[in-house]
């Protein structure tokens, strides 16, 4: 069977950045779900997934516009430290949910100063290539579940 649109692919991976430091890796845990066809995963690792089968060890190299995108400079903003009303404590790296025009947004604060403070809604991973080493462990037929719901289920079903 090979990766194509509707299979559940299950897969174990490591993604590193540029300069070579490990993001994310499924090693010593369950391998990843996703169902093909979906953005259950960044569109440039689907599309190198495309059509490989059980088995296949894959090397993908993902450049921004495929992955989490660029960095958008309007994501990034200096506010007033008045609006963390009730916060005690403010340090780059915190994250919070702050609400826009297009709803709420998840924003990480990156610099702290006396009056006004940093916050970047863009996705951690905006800006970077990416550097995946996959192996396609087994692929499936999605369920009716799974289909209706876009996305694949774990061993007992769905759990959300």
């Amino acid at each position: 069977m090979t990766i194509t649109q509707n299979k559940v692919v299950s897969m174990h991976y490591t993604v590193k950045n540029d300069s070579g430091d490990v993001i994310d890796s499924s090693a010593g845990k369950d391998p990843l779900l996703y169902m093909q066809g979906h953005r259950n995963i960044i569109p440039g690792l689907e599309a190198a997934l495309e059509g490989k089968s059980t088995g296949d060890k894959v090397q993908a190299t993902i450049e921004p516009q495929q992955g989490y995108g660029e960095v958008i400079e309007e994501l990034i903003q200096e506010v007033p430290r008045s609006a963390f009303e009730g916060v005690e404590t403010l340090e780059v790296g915190m994250n919070f949910q702050a609400q826009s025009d297009q709803g709420p947004v998840n924003v990480v604060i990156t610099k702290v100063e006396e009056e006004a403070v940093t916050v970047d809604g863009n996705h951690p991973l905006a800006g970077q290539t990416l550097h995946f080493d996959v192996e396609v462990m087994d692929i499936r037929d999605a369920t009716e579940e799974e289909m209706s719901h876009g996305h694949a289920h774990g061993v007992g079903g769905h759990h959300h």
